[in-house]
């Protein structure tokens, strides 16, 4: 396979010296070079891009068959065994170790506090993203056929999109005792960095120098943080009624709409409110998963990438107007989605562009279905 980046021979002999059994050194994707600096930045911080997953098994549970699984899910995707340095090179890295110790405990839990604890510390635990593996796992037993199994990773590695594919091939694995056989052909992800490599640059420069034309300030709703102030983030859940939730995907289907357009116009408009601009700016989250590059669909790690959308409002034009437009706006960057934030603010005269952020989530996790891959064990999240 072709190398995706060039390097010098000084960087070369710094890479055999300091690892001598290395896989193959990867670039980054736009957004793990955000994730890369955010994690830099405030070392000492909490890091509020640590995902800790919890799952549920109840029945009989084989402990080393899951253990032989979580290791030959990090076998099968190169890009799992990762660790991002920096120093001493010209850009950041990607390197991939050929093996790679799984980071795994196997604890005995007397009781919910306890049980409590150990969550909270591995969660505040932060990791190293020089120093794989950046996803670790745990299996907490609480009982002889109760479980909570804990996978811990940064964001850095997986988007949630991957989530599903990972967790479905855990459990096949599982299932098989760790034999990959069990799982279809994959495509790996170097082939999605591959892909970033060939776009053409000038082009998708050219069509977000169009959508921000002439963006004369950024559209911020809170105060200018401290300076070096980090928190963990904090979660609140607002259910729309089955009514409500029912009504807009009708709307939505009617009109021709996505409901994500819907959200996002809302927001928008929103945003108009609170601060009096007509023009506002927010942050979105994107798939950044080409259909035309084979397995797509299947393929474990980052390709989602935080872009702005723009919104124009203009007094009296028809709701139904503004949003076609709006969602006819964003098919015209569907194709130029994959520039980095940094790169498309150096686009424009400003420093910043925004401090709110959508993220629509759409994609399948059942934990039943992933306990029909577990024989009689119960998986619930």
């Amino acid at each position: 396979e072709r190398p995706l980046l060039e390097l010098s021979s000084v960087e070369h002999e710094r890479l055999a010296r300091e690892y001598p059994e290395l896989a193959e050194v990867l670039p980054l994707a736009p957004l793990q070079q955000g994730l890369l600096f955010h994690a830099l930045y405030d070392e000492h911080a909490p890091d509020a891009y640590l995902t800790q997953m919890l799952f549920n098994l109840e029945g009989p549970l084989d402990a080393i068959a899951l253990k032989h699984a979580a290791h030959a899910l990090l076998q099968r995707h190169a890009n799992l065994r990762a660790g991002f340095v920096h120093q001493g090179f010209e850009q950041a890295l990607q390197i991939i170790p050929q093996q790679l110790t799984l980071a795994w405990q196997e604890l005995e839990i007397s009781d919910p506090e306890q049980r409590q604890r150990f969550l909270e510390a591995d969660y505040q635990q932060r990791m190293d993203l020089a120093r794989p593996p950046l996803l670790r796992f745990a299996l907490l037993r609480e009982a002889p056929e109760r479980h909570t199994f804990v996978m811990t990773f940064h964001h850095i590695l997986l988007d949630g999109w991957s989530m599903p594919v990972l967790l479905q091939e855990l459990f096949a694995l599982y299932a098989a005792r760790g034999h990959e056989r069990a799982l279809p052909p994959l495509t790996p992800y170097r082939e999605y960095l591959a892909w970033l490599q060939r776009q053409d640059l000038a082009l998708t420069q050219a069509a977000w120098q169009r959508a921000l034309a002439g963006v004369l300030e950024p559209t911020r709703i809170a105060p200018l943080p401290a300076h070096g102030l980090a928190a963990l983030p904090q979660r609140m859940i607002l259910e729309l009624p089955p009514a409500l939730s029912d009504a807009l995907a009708r709307q939505a289907q009617q009109h021709r709409l996505t409901l994500n357009t819907l959200i996002q116009a809302g927001w928008g408009v929103l945003l108009a409110q609170l601060t009096g601009q007509l023009d506002v700016l927010f942050g979105i989250v994107v798939a950044g998963r080409p259909a035309e590059l084979p397995g797509i669909e299947r393929m474990v790690g980052l390709l989602i990438n935080t872009v702005p959308l723009r919104l124009q409002l203009q007094p009296g034009e028809p709701l139904l107007h503004m949003l076609a437009r709006l969602q006819h706006q964003q098919a015209e960057l569907l194709a130029h989605q994959h520039l980095s934030l940094p790169q498309i603010k150096q686009l424009t005269e400003l420093d910043e562009l925004f401090d709110t952020l959508i993220v629509f989530e759409n994609y399948p996790l059942d934990a039943q279905s992933l306990s029909t891959l577990a024989d009689d064990l119960q998986i619930r999240m």
